[in-house]
């Protein structure tokens, strides 16, 4: 998969272009963004920053260093947004390039027994760009995520917008 024409590759390479707003922090293996859509309060996603379709393509030491900072930066998710549970999940189906949703279930959601993507409600409104934060709500709920990934000593190569 050339780098140039997957779109993972070309959203991380292009932090500060229009749409990263949504980028909060690079670590060693990868890139921590808010979901645009935030229909589930804290959605988030960690992107690889190798470009492979699978986990198993990472080579053993590599595998486990991403492994290690995804389960973190899902703890930090889980302290920053306090859902009743997170859904964690590596698909690649539409975007073949390692990355892993981190989707808080709260107690207010409309279908907490079943997986989100059963959702018309949640599909529609990915398609469409609603449940995007307000500014106000973006930066709240970027610095809760950098304060608990902060607290859970996770380093950060990189904190965004700028550090």
């Amino acid at each position: 998969m050339a780098g140039d024409r997957c779109v993972a590759c070309r959203k991380t390479s292009d932090i500060g272009a229009v749409g990263s707003e949504f980028a909060v922090a690079r670590t060693t293996t990868g890139y921590v963004y808010l979901a645009e859509c935030q229909y589930h309060r804290g959605y988030v996603d960690f992107i690889a920053k190798d470009c492979v379709r699978e986990l198993h393509d990472l080579g053993p030491t590599r595998r486990a260093q991403h492994l290690e900072e995804m389960a973190l930066v899902a703890e930090a998710v889980a302290r920053a947004f306090r859902p009743v549970k997170l859904n964690v999940e590596a698909l690649g189906n539409s975007v073949p390039h390692l990355h892993w949703h981190l989707i808080p279930r709260h107690a207010d959601d409309p279908r907490p027994g079943g997986p989100v993507w059963e959702d018309p409600e949640f599909l529609a409104a990915l398609r469409s760009g609603a449940a995007r934060p307000t500014p106000d709500e973006l930066t709240t709920r970027r610095a809760a995520l950098l304060h608990a990934l902060d607290d859970l000593g996770l380093p950060l190569e990189r904190r965004y917008p700028d550090d």
